[in-house]
């Protein structure tokens, strides 16, 4: 009787396999006898996994799906490909999977041996892949350290990068986790400032739980989406973008995917394109990456934006030595001199 919940880990970790297990082969496996696999099924099933008996000389066991998630076993090889697997999802977050998978890897960094997560570790550093946008990824790493620390109402201290670039260090009680487009988000209440915040996930470096519990806070409006999204909406200037782009439509919609917004088509090879802009300069890049002809209607900042751009643009392709050529640009101020008829130069 001692080696059977030992056992019993055996018996299920075979029956996962997507196949039919015959009583005998079981049997052989786990040297005891079919009796024996018998009782132990019906032990099985009495924990709540639904084990399938097929007669016949084809049939035998087999773990169906059930209306319950079994605990689930899994050898290295598996626990190691799902770790990356779960690492990749939660740096480059999926719609409707991406507050899910970082939990799902919290958990498993939680009881993965340190020699398994060792091996996802490495294996995760040496696969690069950029997020859509280009946009720096987030550490999976600290998205399981944040994960937790909200799981469990505890306190956090880490570093956080604002905009400007300067580094500030912040005590916070972490509520949610959020992703939203082509960033995650912690909303989290700042001891400090004694007030809710919002942080930039790939702005937080060395984040470390501090050990101390604390009652949960709710913050005004417990969707954390819509919290967020209402103060980045109400920090970001909004514009609406109106553009005629030489392009069919359908070719903008599949390069711009979310962010296309309204598409019209207004011929073979043009369309319309209406919508919300948070930024101009993402707008303005936008639209270049799309490589056709594009005419800017609204708003007037983005169109003064893209000759501010163009101009730019202009001087950097300046070959060396070659500003002179440029209307004016041999001029400077300390050389100016006002000639009248006669003088001589």
């Amino acid at each position: 009787m001692g080696d059977m919940p030992a056992r019993l880990l055996d018996l299920l970790s075979l029956l996962q396999s997507p196949r039919d297990w015959p009583g005998s082969e079981l049997a052989g496996r786990l040297g005891v006898s079919r009796r024996t696999v018998r009782r132990d099924i019906d032990r099985l099933r009495e924990l709540g996994y639904p084990v399938r008996a097929a007669m016949g000389a084809l049939g035998g066991y087999r773990l169906a799906a059930g209306t319950a998630m079994p605990p689930l076993l899994l050898d290295d090889e598996e626990a190691v490909a799902i770790a990356v697997g779960l690492r990749t999802a939660a740096s480059h977050p999926v719609a409707g999977i991406e507050e899910a998978s970082v939990r799902a890897l919290a958990k498993l960094e939680q009881v993965l041996p340190s020699r398994l997560r060792h091996r996802a570790g490495v294996l995760a550093a040496a696969t690069v892949t950029m997020p859509p946008g280009g946009e720096a990824p987030v550490d999976p790493r600290n998205l399981v350290v944040l994960a937790a620390a909200a799981t469990n109402r505890e306190r956090l201290r880490f570093a956080y990068r604002s905009g400007d670039g300067t580094e500030t260090r912040r005590l916070t009680e972490p509520y949610r986790l959020v992703a939203a487009g082509r960033r995650w988000y912690l909303l989290a209440y700042d001891n400090d400032r004694d007030d809710w915040r919002f942080f930039r996930v790939d702005r937080i470096g060395e984040p470390q739980a501090t050990g101390v519990r604390v009652p949960a806070r709710v913050p005004p409006e417990q969707d954390a989406a819509a919290f967020i999204s209402g103060k980045m909406y109400s920090l970001a200037p909004t514009y609406q973008v109106v553009a005629t782009l030489h392009l069919p439509a359908g070719q903008v919609r599949s390069r711009l995917g979310a962010a296309a917004g309204e598409v019209e088509p207004i011929g073979e090879r043009s369309c319309r394109l209406r919508g919300p802009a948070d930024t101009l300069e993402w707008t303005a890049a936008r639209l270049l990456m799309l490589g056709c002809e594009f005419e800017v209607h609204e708003p007037p900042e983005l169109a003064a934006y893209l000759r501010e751009l163009s101009a730019r643009a202009t001087r950097a392709a300046q070959p060396p030595g070659g500003a002179g050529d440029a209307p004016g640009s041999g001029d400077r101020p300390d050389d100016t001199r006002t000639l009248s008829p006669g003088s001589e130069t």
